[in-house]
């Protein structure tokens, strides 16, 4: 479904992707694993689009350089030049870190903003799933996501994303932040959401530990480049994985 070749991506002259190749199935859990400043969030931005709307905003302002070189690829088609709004079109949604909402609109109002691209009749259908997903969102629809907690607004940040009916969705750091059980409910209804949707994910963590029992395979990024990888159970028993991310 997506394949990411040779991906190398500089700020100015610092590189914060080397020579990464990776590709994801269609109907898999993929998760990307490192730590702070590994290139996970560059990564996610890249496959977006989003990078190339910072750039270009860096260029209009004679700003920071961002220089990009190998491509992407989604389901055939080489989508390295596609503005992140189309491939919002195409199915690639990003539900980015630190749950980023509309702090002055209600829970519902979030979602049916997020609605947008999606047919009007398909709205009752997708905000049914989203609450069924989220049910702790029920009680504070008409509430302004400003006053949610940082759990709440992670599950409505996820919930916005699915509004649009994604192909692949990708999911940036979703656990940041969070109480151990509020990081449960979600690994938990990320399993539900490929589970009933059939939607393709890559999640990318560096809490390696509560997400690598859920993916069919992984890859592990070290300043920028690809350092390991394997199915979801050999990274998870790897000596390597266990030292550097479980403290053992």
């Amino acid at each position: 479904m997506l394949k990411v070749d040779k991906l190398m991506v500089f700020y100015e002259n610092a590189l914060a992707i080397n020579e990464l190749s990776i590709h994801i199935n269609e109907g898999e859990i993929v998760g990307i694993i490192g730590s702070n400043s590994a290139g996970k969030t560059t990564l996610m931005n890249t496959i977006s689009g989003l990078l190339l709307d910072t750039k270009l905003k860096e260029q209009r302002k004679g700003g920071e350089r961002i220089t990009i070189f190998g491509s992407v690829s989604f389901i055939g088609n080489d989508i390295t030049n596609t503005w992140a709004d189309e491939r919002v079109k195409m199915g690639i949604v990003l539900s980015r870190e630190r749950h980023p909402v509309f702090v002055e609109s209600d829970v519902k109002e979030n979602l049916k903003i997020a609605s947008y691209l999606s047919p009007k009749n398909k709205f009752k259908e997708m905000l049914s799933f989203v609450y069924d997903l989220f049910p702790a969102l029920v009680p504070l629809r008409k509430r302004k996501a400003g006053f949610l907690s940082g759990g709440e607004q992670q599950m409505l940040a996820i919930g916005m994303s699915l509004m649009v009916k994604p192909k692949l969705l990708l999911l940036d750091e979703p656990l940041l932040g969070l109480a151990p059980t509020i990081q449960v409910k979600l690994i938990e209804s990320i399993v539900k959401i490929r589970k009933e949707t059939n939607v393709t994910i890559l999640i990318c963590e560096q809490f390696a530990r509560p997400v690598l029992p859920i993916i069919d395979r992984g890859y592990v990024l070290e300043n920028g480049m690809l350092a390991l990888e394997g199915t979801g159970n050999e990274l998870f028993n790897n000596p390597e994985i266990k030292a550097a991310y479980f403290g053992v």
